[in-house]
């Protein structure tokens, strides 16, 4: 039992410190969010499975924001419609909502700790051709990059830890966008989508 609790614990560790190695890469995708939001942009948030939580809570943390001071940013779950996703199922039920619900300009996050993400990559795909800046988080070995904008990937293929990197990245996320959103020079620089 302790040589297993021993093997779990460093598993996290070694996730979260490559976690912190990927710093710059997390801080250019809350920059850019930070510009579509700046420019009237909106997130739309989706994932499956467990997923489909952090989805939502990602998108409350903009909406309602806890800390005072900060501002409430337009943001949605399109997974917390049990409705249209049960409806939509047959004919890809995030590719759809975004094509719906979508524009250019608008971002797009796609939240994944599953092996079979299709629903997520292909909602990913339709937003970025809808003009809109696409933002996944992934386990080891989920999406390609070449389908996103900002790929974050939680670099362990155990989903439990995962979804415990995906917490901690979306919190800086909606952090770090607020602390450029503060700052007008920060928001005048261009970075890609």
């Amino acid at each position: 039992m302790t040589l297993a609790l021993g093997t779990s614990l460093q598993e996290r560790d070694e996730a979260g410190l490559a976690l912190a190695e990927d710093a710059e890469r997390i801080a250019r995708a809350c920059h850019a969010v930070a510009l579509r939001f700046h420019r009237g942009g909106r997130l739309l948030s989706f994932g499956t499975g467990q997923s489909a939580a952090d989805a939502a809570h990602l998108a409350v943390e903009f909406v309602h924001p806890v800390i005072v001071g900060k501002r409430a940013l337009p943001a949605l779950s399109l997974a917390n419609d049990a409705s249209a996703m049960s409806g939509l199922a047959r004919v890809g039920v995030f590719a759809t909502q975004l094509r719906l619900l979508g524009r250019a300009g608008d971002i797009a996050v796609g939240i994944t700790i599953d092996d079979d993400c299709d629903e997520v990559a292909a909602g990913l795909a339709v937003a970025r051709e809808m003009g809109m800046t696409t933002l996944a988080l992934t386990k080891a070995g989920g999406l390609d990059s070449a389908v996103v904008d900002h790929l974050l990937t939680a670099r362990s293929p155990d989903p439990r830890i995962a979804r415990e990197l995906h917490m901690t990245t979306y919190h800086v996320l909606w952090e770090l966008v607020h602390v450029f959103l503060n700052d007008p020079l920060l928001t005048a620089t261009e970075v890609s989508r």
